[in-house]
């Protein structure tokens, strides 16, 4: 089976859309769409804009959480605490999950999968997901096909933060990503847009992605690894 190559950008924002914008060019150029993680709780006019625009050039969008807070009463994320769908009852999770899809309906965006922040999810989490209609769920491990009930392993891979680990981290994301691919696997690239700051980072992922089209890897999106185009064009 031929490897296939997801590429995702997450913090999608208006100060960073410059950047943004050069990924997704140089990622075109390359025939490589990609898949967009957007948390609705931090929506900008501009940032909407772009998102609608590169959804209707064939790329993804995914709901990443709703604003990442950890809990009910809004705290952020810190180092070490869970993620906001990691340890979530369904119930809990439904209910963050109703406002999130809120906040995507009042600016004209529709969701093509779910994928938790830190890729982390709870059961729960999935049992809300499958109850909201959601068709799939990429978490750390795999992409989920809520309706089948399958899964395709891949494990996501990204960065690492802080300059010291840098160039650990851009030698292992493109190492992988060759391995991968020479398997015939599912290649999953993660970067957020605080990634493309940085020249070194930059520039793995896009030798990453090279790599894994050498070794005859196809570009897809998220929603493709569970129902390829021509089937979703069927």
């Amino acid at each position: 089976m031929a490897a296939r190559l997801v590429v995702s950008l997450s913090g999608v924002s208006a100060r960073m859309l410059d950047r943004c914008a050069e990924l997704s060019a140089e990622l075109t150029r390359r025939g490589v769409p990609l898949s967009l993680l957007f948390a609705p709780g931090f929506a900008e006019p501009e940032t909407v804009d772009w998102l609608r625009g590169r959804q209707s050039r064939g790329d993804a969008l995914l709901l990443h959480g709703f604003n990442h807070a950890a809990e009910p009463r809004g705290r952020t994320i810190a180092l070490g605490r869970k993620a906001e769908f990691a340890a979530l009852p369904a119930h809990e999770a439904n209910l963050r999950l109703t406002a999130a899809i809120a906040a995507l309906e009042r600016v004209g965006l529709v969701a093509d999968g779910f994928a938790p922040p830190r890729w982390l999810v709870s059961p729960g989490t999935l049992i809300a997901l499958r109850h909201k209609g959601f068709a799939l769920c990429a978490d750390v491990t795999g992409v989920r096909d809520l309706r089948r009930g399958t899964v395709h392993r891949g494990r996501v891979q990204g960065f690492g933060r802080g300059d010291r680990t840098e160039p650990w981290w851009c030698y292992a994301l493109v190492l992988g990503a060759a391995r991968q691919a020479r398997k015939g696997g599912l290649v999953r690239l993660a970067a957020d847009a605080m990634d493309l700051v940085r020249s070194g980072s930059r520039q793995a992922l896009l030798d990453a992605v090279d790599i894994a089209l050498h070794h005859g890897a196809g570009g897809v999106t998220y929603p493709e690894v569970i129902t390829p185009r021509q089937a979703r064009a069927a």
